[in-house]
């Protein structure tokens, strides 16, 4: 039996495999399933997640989605539910002007109101958890090498966008290290300035740090455009993401006419690959080692995309499974589950991440006789 050699994925196919879960998650407000995607995620994240730094930013964004949850209900009780049933939490409405007529503010909290804010909110952090185990698996740095040559010239708000939270978690294990050896305040309001203040600042300087030093090597920067390229490019662009804009949302409003939904979004899809090839042949570059395509990327780009499609299936077609109703007990299809189960298996079939740390092997001299 022949083990497989530990290597970085292709960061794009564990993008496609997080956006499919994500996108499962956002057409359904089921919880077991949105449940069960987070823990195909962190199952996921911890078996194939490597040593860098970025890594450990997983636990940011799980954090993130409790914290969206616990809004999302809050909100339910403090401004009302404005849903009928079971009271679980009788508390005295705060009469409001006129102008703020429709809005409630506490008041009779029923059981209803608590679940839609439960699965609002589960939902929510679902796409948060798979959006995270992305960024955690995927080094941000060979991602950028992957960006289209059009999108170059934005190479610098790239940088700090992907690598500000990883570095987050990085800046934090180091300061918290840092002052544990040193005395300071120890207060919880006190200590939490003390260590958030630096934590920010460390992060944010270090993703400046390293677009500052893309832009100094020249990263994305072109010569020899004509100004009528130029416009002719901007215009492409400009008309794609029109096109793309008014085709999602012709799609989502079913009131809307038909032939501004999906004509719409492909002429606009279309436009704005045009404009990316043009303003992409303006750009040469060379690359060191580049990123492959093999059989381990196609399965989870495609476990990926097969999650996504099932959970689209399962919202049209298992509407009732797939929004439940606040006054049943929610279930789950097996078309669900096998979209969690292809998640999972599609993510494990990674290989193994490479260790940062490498172990000297001493040479064997041979001695002259």
């Amino acid at each position: 039996m022949t083990t497989r050699l530990p290597r970085d994925l292709h960061p794009v196919a564990w993008w496609l495999w997080a956006i499919g879960m994500a996108t499962a998650a956002s057409l359904t407000t089921n919880p077991f399933v949105l449940l069960l995607l987070v823990a195909a995620a962190t199952v996921v994240v911890v078996a194939r997640r490597s040593d860098q730094p970025w890594a450990r930013s997983f636990r940011l964004y799980v954090g993130m989605a409790v914290v969206i949850v616990v809004v999302r209900v809050a909100f339910r009780v403090v401004f009302g539910g404005g849903y009928a049933g079971t009271v679980v939490l009788d508390l005295p409405a705060v009469p409001l002007p006129g102008w703020a007529a429709g809005i409630t503010l506490l008041g009779p909290v029923t059981r209803e109101s608590l679940l839609a804010g439960l699965y609002d909110g589960l939902r929510l952090g679902t796409i948060v958890v798979c959006v995270g185990a992305a960024n955690a698996l995927a080094n941000p740095k060979r991602l950028l090498r992957s960006v289209p040559p059009a999108l170059y010239e934005i190479g610098t708000a790239l940088v700090v966008a992907v690598t500000v939270l990883p570095q987050f978690a990085d800046s934090a294990r180091r300061v918290r290290a840092a002052q544990s050896l040193r005395a300071g305040e120890t207060g919880r309001v006190a200590g939490m300035r003390r260590f958030l203040v630096p934590v920010l600042e460390d992060a944010l300087e270090r993703s400046l740090a390293l677009a500052a030093g893309m832009d100094a090597r020249g990263y994305g920067r072109s010569a020899g455009l004509t100004p009528a390229r130029r416009r002719v490019t901007g215009a492409l662009m400009l008309t794609g993401l029109g096109g793309i804009c008014v085709g999602v949302y012709a799609v989502l409003d079913r009131t809307a006419p038909r032939y501004l939904a999906l004509p719409m979004l492909v002429v606009g899809v279309a436009a704005a690959v045009v404009g990316l090839i043009s303003a992409g042949r303006r750009v040469e570059r060379s690359r060191y080692r580049p990123d492959s395509w093999r059989w381990p990327e196609l399965v989870v780009a495609g476990a990926g995309i097969v999650t996504g499609l099932l959970g689209w299936w399962v919202s049209r077609h298992q509407v009732p499974l797939a929004f439940p109703d606040l006054s049943t007990f929610p279930q789950i299809s097996a078309l669900s589950l096998l979209g969690v189960v292809i998640a999972v298996a599609g993510g494990l079939c990674a290989p193994p991440p490479p260790s940062s740390y490498v172990v000297a092997v001493p040479l064997r001299q041979e001695v002259a006789a």
